[in-house]
């Protein structure tokens, strides 16, 4: 960030009065600009004891493998950005089912929490950001060709899960090593 959006003058980087971490801070009126982790709103859709996954038509990491998911938008709850996402990028209808984890990404400023979904009926289809879209059985998962890390391990996990007939809630933070 360069300049204010209140005011249009440059930013400096200072420690403000009362806080301990370095802040985008504007020379002129003063605003504080905070940059927080954005919110990736995920869903491992269900059905019939397999998981759509979206062949990715979009970089970073285009004609790989994952899970419906996406930043979430102002105005919509993690659940609401979650079936979005799925309906945007598989053209599935689901109803989310429960959390299944938090994964946090401190090195890249992002959460994710991903949600179990069960689809409404077996219809999909490639949205514009997927090359194509799919049902896979554990045995199918493409996992040498899943797009990131985070989602390997969100799948790694709900995989234990169902097979284990164990289903809780994941807690985690992953470092850039994954």
């Amino acid at each position: 960030m360069n300049y204010c959006s209140q005011c249009g003058a440059p930013l400096i980087q200072k420690i403000p009065p009362g806080d301990n971490l370095l802040r985008h801070v504007c020379g002129q009126c003063e605003a504080i600009h905070y940059h927080n982790p954005k919110i990736v709103a995920g869903c491992i859709p269900e059905w019939a004891g397999q998981i759509l996954l979206c062949r990715r038509a979009i970089e970073p990491r285009r004609g790989l493998w994952t899970i419906p998911a996406g930043f979430m938008e102002l105005g919509e709850s993690t659940e609401e950005a979650a079936i979005r996402e799925t309906k945007e990028e598989a053209q599935a209808d689901v109803e989310i089912t429960a959390l299944h984890a938090v994964l946090s990404l401190p090195h890249i400023g992002q959460v994710y929490l991903v949600f179990r979904g069960r689809m409404r009926s077996p219809t999909y289809e490639a949205g514009t950001e997927s090359l194509e879209v799919g049902l896979f059985s554990f045995s199918s998962i493409p996992w040498e060709q899943i797009a990131f890390p985070v989602v390997r391990e969100a799948l790694r996990r709900y995989v234990i899960d169902v097979t284990t007939g164990r289903s809780q809630l994941h807690l985690a933070t992953l470092s850039d090593r994954l």
